[in-house]
Protein backbone atom coordinates (compact mmCIF):
# COMPACT_ATOMS: atom_id res chain seq x y z
CA UNK A 1 0.00 0.00 0.00
CA UNK A 2 3.02 2.09 0.90
CA UNK A 3 4.57 1.32 -2.50
CA UNK A 4 1.59 2.70 -4.59
CA UNK A 5 1.21 5.97 -2.67
CA UNK A 6 4.94 6.56 -3.40
CA UNK A 7 4.64 6.09 -6.72
CA UNK A 8 1.35 8.00 -7.39
CA UNK A 9 3.70 10.64 -5.16
CA UNK A 10 6.15 10.18 -7.78
CA UNK A 11 4.19 10.53 -10.70
CA UNK A 12 2.48 13.56 -9.61
CA UNK A 13 5.90 15.01 -8.75
CA UNK A 14 7.01 14.34 -12.76
CA UNK A 15 4.11 15.88 -13.76
CA UNK A 16 4.30 19.09 -11.97
CA UNK A 17 8.18 19.25 -12.36
CA UNK A 18 8.97 22.68 -13.79
CA UNK A 19 10.81 22.93 -17.13
CA UNK A 20 12.18 25.92 -19.01
CA UNK A 21 12.03 26.02 -22.92
CA UNK A 22 14.66 29.01 -23.72
CA UNK A 23 15.54 29.78 -27.38
CA UNK A 24 18.40 31.16 -28.19
CA UNK A 25 20.46 32.94 -31.07
CA UNK A 26 22.34 30.47 -32.64
CA UNK A 27 24.86 33.28 -33.67
CA UNK A 28 25.22 35.16 -29.88
CA UNK A 29 23.44 32.56 -27.92
CA UNK A 30 21.12 35.57 -26.79
CA UNK A 31 18.06 34.15 -25.08
CA UNK A 32 15.24 35.46 -27.17
CA UNK A 33 12.20 33.37 -25.92
CA UNK A 34 12.28 32.02 -22.50
CA UNK A 35 8.99 29.62 -21.00
CA UNK A 36 8.41 27.73 -18.18
CA UNK A 37 6.53 24.43 -18.43
CA UNK A 38 5.35 21.57 -16.69
CA UNK A 39 4.36 18.26 -18.38
CA UNK A 40 0.96 18.75 -16.95
CA UNK A 41 0.77 22.11 -18.69
CA UNK A 42 2.26 20.74 -22.39
CA UNK A 43 -0.38 17.73 -22.02
CA UNK A 44 -3.35 19.85 -21.30
CA UNK A 45 -2.21 22.81 -23.74
CA UNK A 46 -1.94 19.67 -26.57
CA UNK A 47 -5.41 18.42 -25.34
CA UNK A 48 -7.07 21.64 -26.11
CA UNK A 49 -5.53 22.14 -29.09
CA UNK A 50 -6.40 19.02 -31.26
CA UNK A 51 -9.98 19.53 -29.10
CA UNK A 52 -10.35 23.09 -30.87
CA UNK A 53 -9.39 21.51 -34.61
CA UNK A 54 -11.54 19.33 -34.35
CA UNK A 55 -14.29 21.90 -33.60
CA UNK A 56 -13.07 23.85 -35.98
CA UNK A 57 -13.00 21.32 -39.00
CA UNK A 58 -15.99 20.38 -38.33
CA UNK A 59 -17.46 23.99 -38.06
CA UNK A 60 -15.59 24.08 -41.39
CA UNK A 61 -17.28 21.31 -42.76
CA UNK A 62 -21.11 21.98 -41.99
CA UNK A 63 -22.08 25.13 -42.35
CA UNK A 64 -19.30 26.39 -44.94
CA UNK A 65 -19.35 26.28 -48.73
CA UNK A 66 -15.62 23.94 -48.56
CA UNK A 67 -17.64 20.93 -47.92
CA UNK A 68 -18.54 20.74 -51.36
CA UNK A 69 -14.57 20.08 -52.22
CA UNK A 70 -14.73 17.16 -49.91
CA UNK A 71 -16.11 13.50 -51.42
CA UNK A 72 -19.31 12.53 -50.75
CA UNK A 73 -21.18 16.28 -49.92
CA UNK A 74 -22.97 17.80 -52.21
CA UNK A 75 -23.98 21.77 -52.21
CA UNK A 76 -27.66 22.57 -50.78
CA UNK A 77 -28.54 24.23 -54.94
CA UNK A 78 -27.27 20.71 -55.97
CA UNK A 79 -29.69 19.06 -53.90
CA UNK A 80 -32.54 21.29 -54.69
CA UNK A 81 -31.57 20.95 -58.31
CA UNK A 82 -31.97 17.21 -57.97
CA UNK A 83 -34.73 17.22 -56.25
CA UNK A 84 -36.62 19.33 -59.54
CA UNK A 85 -35.47 17.16 -61.60
CA UNK A 86 -36.71 14.12 -59.96
CA UNK A 87 -40.28 15.67 -60.07
CA UNK A 88 -40.22 16.56 -63.66
CA UNK A 89 -39.04 12.78 -64.55
CA UNK A 90 -42.08 11.59 -62.63
CA UNK A 91 -44.14 13.87 -64.71
CA UNK A 92 -42.50 13.33 -67.65
CA UNK A 93 -43.31 9.35 -67.39
CA UNK A 94 -46.45 10.49 -66.66
CA UNK A 95 -46.37 11.98 -69.75
CA UNK A 96 -44.90 9.65 -71.72
CA UNK A 97 -47.47 6.67 -70.68
CA UNK A 98 -50.33 8.95 -71.41
CA UNK A 99 -48.62 9.24 -74.85
CA UNK A 100 -48.06 5.32 -75.11
CA UNK A 101 -51.81 4.54 -74.62
CA UNK A 102 -52.73 7.29 -77.33
CA UNK A 103 -50.37 5.91 -80.12
CA UNK A 104 -51.25 2.10 -78.87
CA UNK A 105 -54.97 3.15 -79.73
CA UNK A 106 -53.58 4.50 -83.21
CA UNK A 107 -52.09 2.09 -83.63
CA UNK A 108 -54.48 -0.59 -83.60
CA UNK A 109 -57.12 2.14 -85.81
CA UNK A 110 -54.11 1.92 -88.37
CA UNK A 111 -53.73 -1.78 -88.40
CA UNK A 112 -57.59 -2.66 -87.36
CA UNK A 113 -56.65 -4.85 -84.24
CA UNK A 114 -60.33 -4.76 -83.22
CA UNK A 115 -62.53 -7.38 -82.39
CA UNK A 116 -65.41 -8.16 -84.87
CA UNK A 117 -68.28 -6.23 -84.19
CA UNK A 118 -71.61 -5.71 -86.69
CA UNK A 119 -72.31 -2.13 -86.76
CA UNK A 120 -74.62 -0.31 -89.17
CA UNK A 121 -76.78 2.28 -90.36
CA UNK A 122 -80.11 0.67 -89.01
CA UNK A 123 -78.96 -0.25 -85.57
CA UNK A 124 -77.51 3.39 -84.52
CA UNK A 125 -80.70 4.73 -85.72
CA UNK A 126 -82.62 2.01 -83.53
CA UNK A 127 -80.54 2.55 -80.32
CA UNK A 128 -80.68 6.03 -80.20
CA UNK A 129 -84.49 5.44 -80.43
CA UNK A 130 -84.73 3.15 -77.92
CA UNK A 131 -82.72 5.88 -75.51
CA UNK A 132 -84.79 8.80 -76.49
CA UNK A 133 -87.94 6.36 -75.30
CA UNK A 134 -86.20 5.97 -71.49
CA UNK A 135 -85.92 9.88 -71.31
CA UNK A 136 -88.80 12.05 -70.52
CA UNK A 137 -89.15 15.33 -72.86
CA UNK A 138 -91.66 16.65 -71.57
CA UNK A 139 -90.86 20.22 -70.51
CA UNK A 140 -91.37 22.23 -67.46
CA UNK A 141 -93.59 24.99 -66.94
CA UNK A 142 -90.31 27.17 -66.87
CA UNK A 143 -89.45 25.33 -69.34
CA UNK A 144 -92.09 26.24 -71.79
CA UNK A 145 -91.85 30.04 -70.25
CA UNK A 146 -87.96 30.14 -71.22
CA UNK A 147 -89.29 28.75 -74.80
CA UNK A 148 -91.53 31.05 -75.68
CA UNK A 149 -89.49 34.09 -74.80
CA UNK A 150 -86.83 32.35 -76.95
CA UNK A 151 -88.58 31.66 -80.03
CA UNK A 152 -90.32 35.50 -79.82
CA UNK A 153 -86.61 37.19 -79.77
CA UNK A 154 -85.18 34.74 -82.37
CA UNK A 155 -88.37 35.45 -84.78
CA UNK A 156 -86.79 37.68 -87.29
CA UNK A 157 -83.01 35.04 -87.31
CA UNK A 158 -82.34 34.32 -90.24
CA UNK A 159 -80.37 31.71 -89.37
CA UNK A 160 -82.65 29.83 -87.07
CA UNK A 161 -84.13 27.68 -89.99
CA UNK A 162 -80.29 26.22 -90.72
CA UNK A 163 -80.03 25.30 -86.86
CA UNK A 164 -83.15 23.70 -86.50
CA UNK A 165 -82.85 21.23 -89.99
CA UNK A 166 -78.90 21.03 -88.84
CA UNK A 167 -77.89 17.20 -88.85
CA UNK A 168 -74.15 15.67 -89.00
CA UNK A 169 -73.75 14.26 -92.39
CA UNK A 170 -70.70 12.94 -93.80
CA UNK A 171 -69.39 13.79 -96.94
CA UNK A 172 -67.42 11.55 -99.65
CA UNK A 173 -63.43 12.08 -99.19
CA UNK A 174 -63.25 11.33 -103.17
CA UNK A 175 -65.74 9.86 -105.93
CA UNK A 176 -64.99 7.17 -108.14
CA UNK A 177 -65.78 3.32 -107.57
CA UNK A 178 -65.23 0.85 -105.37
CA UNK A 179 -62.37 -1.57 -106.00
CA UNK A 180 -62.69 -3.17 -102.37
CA UNK A 181 -65.67 -3.74 -100.08
CA UNK A 182 -66.10 -3.14 -96.45
CA UNK A 183 -65.31 -6.63 -95.18
CA UNK A 184 -65.12 -7.76 -91.48
CA UNK A 185 -64.30 -11.34 -91.52
CA UNK A 186 -60.96 -10.17 -93.66
CA UNK A 187 -60.55 -7.58 -91.22
CA UNK A 188 -60.55 -5.06 -94.55
CA UNK A 189 -62.56 -2.22 -92.32
CA UNK A 190 -62.37 0.24 -95.18
CA UNK A 191 -63.85 0.72 -98.23
CA UNK A 192 -60.71 1.34 -101.08
CA UNK A 193 -62.17 3.80 -103.83
CA UNK A 194 -60.48 3.87 -106.97
CA UNK A 195 -59.12 7.33 -107.98
CA UNK A 196 -56.02 9.14 -110.43
CA UNK A 197 -53.29 9.93 -108.59
CA UNK A 198 -53.23 13.50 -107.31
CA UNK A 199 -57.02 13.52 -106.90
CA UNK A 200 -57.99 16.14 -103.74
CA UNK A 201 -58.96 14.15 -100.73
CA UNK A 202 -61.40 16.07 -98.88
CA UNK A 203 -61.93 15.72 -95.20
CA UNK A 204 -65.17 13.86 -94.58
CA UNK A 205 -66.67 16.34 -91.71
CA UNK A 206 -65.63 18.96 -89.73
CA UNK A 207 -62.76 17.74 -87.18
CA UNK A 208 -59.57 18.00 -86.09
CA UNK A 209 -56.08 16.08 -87.19
CA UNK A 210 -54.87 13.42 -84.42
CA UNK A 211 -51.99 11.88 -86.91
CA UNK A 212 -50.42 12.33 -89.85
CA UNK A 213 -47.50 10.87 -91.16
CA UNK A 214 -45.59 8.16 -93.21
CA UNK A 215 -46.16 4.33 -92.33
CA UNK A 216 -44.51 1.26 -93.87
CA UNK A 217 -47.25 -0.40 -95.04
CA UNK A 218 -49.76 2.36 -95.50
CA UNK A 219 -47.87 5.16 -96.66
CA UNK A 220 -48.92 8.79 -95.82
CA UNK A 221 -51.63 8.46 -93.28
CA UNK A 222 -54.14 11.15 -91.99
CA UNK A 223 -56.30 10.44 -89.62
CA UNK A 224 -59.39 13.13 -88.30
CA UNK A 225 -61.09 13.40 -85.18
CA UNK A 226 -64.76 14.54 -84.83
CA UNK A 227 -67.75 14.92 -82.81
CA UNK A 228 -69.99 12.13 -81.93
CA UNK A 229 -66.35 10.22 -80.90
CA UNK A 230 -66.31 9.52 -84.83
CA UNK A 231 -62.63 9.05 -85.93
CA UNK A 232 -61.76 8.84 -90.18
CA UNK A 233 -58.92 6.93 -91.78
CA UNK A 234 -57.08 8.74 -94.93
CA UNK A 235 -54.32 6.10 -96.26
CA UNK A 236 -52.52 5.85 -99.70
CA UNK A 237 -51.77 9.16 -99.86
CA UNK A 238 -49.34 10.97 -102.33
CA UNK A 239 -49.30 14.50 -100.24
CA UNK A 240 -50.93 15.07 -97.14
CA UNK A 241 -51.61 19.37 -97.22
CA UNK A 242 -52.18 19.39 -93.08
CA UNK A 243 -50.36 18.80 -90.07
CA UNK A 244 -51.45 16.66 -86.76
CA UNK A 245 -52.94 19.55 -84.56
CA UNK A 246 -54.66 21.65 -87.47
CA UNK A 247 -58.54 21.82 -87.41
CA UNK A 248 -60.57 21.18 -90.63
CA UNK A 249 -63.92 21.83 -92.07
CA UNK A 250 -65.88 19.54 -94.53
CA UNK A 251 -64.66 19.39 -97.69
CA UNK A 252 -61.73 20.81 -97.20
CA UNK A 253 -58.40 19.29 -98.97
CA UNK A 254 -56.17 17.67 -96.35
CA UNK A 255 -53.78 15.28 -98.81
CA UNK A 256 -53.76 13.93 -102.38
CA UNK A 257 -54.58 9.97 -103.41
CA UNK A 258 -51.47 7.61 -104.68
CA UNK A 259 -49.91 4.66 -104.14
CA UNK A 260 -47.81 5.09 -101.22
CA UNK A 261 -47.10 2.27 -98.52
CA UNK A 262 -46.02 -1.45 -98.97
CA UNK A 263 -49.63 -2.86 -99.48
CA UNK A 264 -51.27 -1.52 -102.03
CA UNK A 265 -51.99 -2.39 -105.72
CA UNK A 266 -52.58 0.80 -107.80
CA UNK A 267 -53.66 4.34 -106.65
CA UNK A 268 -56.52 4.51 -104.64
CA UNK A 269 -57.91 5.99 -101.17
CA UNK A 270 -58.29 3.46 -98.40
CA UNK A 271 -61.16 5.15 -96.44
CA UNK A 272 -62.37 3.97 -92.71
CA UNK A 273 -64.51 5.08 -90.44
CA UNK A 274 -64.08 4.83 -86.33
CA UNK A 275 -66.60 5.47 -83.83
CA UNK A 276 -66.43 5.19 -79.64
CA UNK A 277 -63.24 2.24 -81.56
CA UNK A 278 -65.15 0.06 -83.68
CA UNK A 279 -64.82 0.05 -87.22
CA UNK A 280 -68.22 1.03 -89.55
CA UNK A 281 -68.87 0.72 -92.56
CA UNK A 282 -68.68 3.90 -94.45
CA UNK A 283 -70.89 3.28 -97.44
CA UNK A 284 -73.64 2.89 -95.32
CA UNK A 285 -73.40 6.57 -94.63
CA UNK A 286 -71.79 7.95 -97.94
CA UNK A 287 -72.28 7.62 -101.24
CA UNK A 288 -68.91 7.65 -103.13
CA UNK A 289 -70.44 7.53 -106.45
Amino acid sequence: MANKKKKSRKFTKKLLNKYRLVILNEDTFEERISLKLTRLNVFVLMSLSAIFLIVATTILIAFTPLREYIPGYSSVALKKRATELNYKTDSLQQVIAVNEQYFSSIKKVLYGEVDKVDFNKDSIIEATRQEAKTIDLSPTKEDSILREKVKKEDKYNLFESAKLNSSFILFPPVSGTISQEYNVEEKHFAVDIVAEKGTPVKATADGTVIFADWTTEAGYVIILEHSQSLISVYKHNTLLTKVQGDVVTAGEVIATTGNTGSITTGPHLHFELWSDGYPINPTNFIDFK
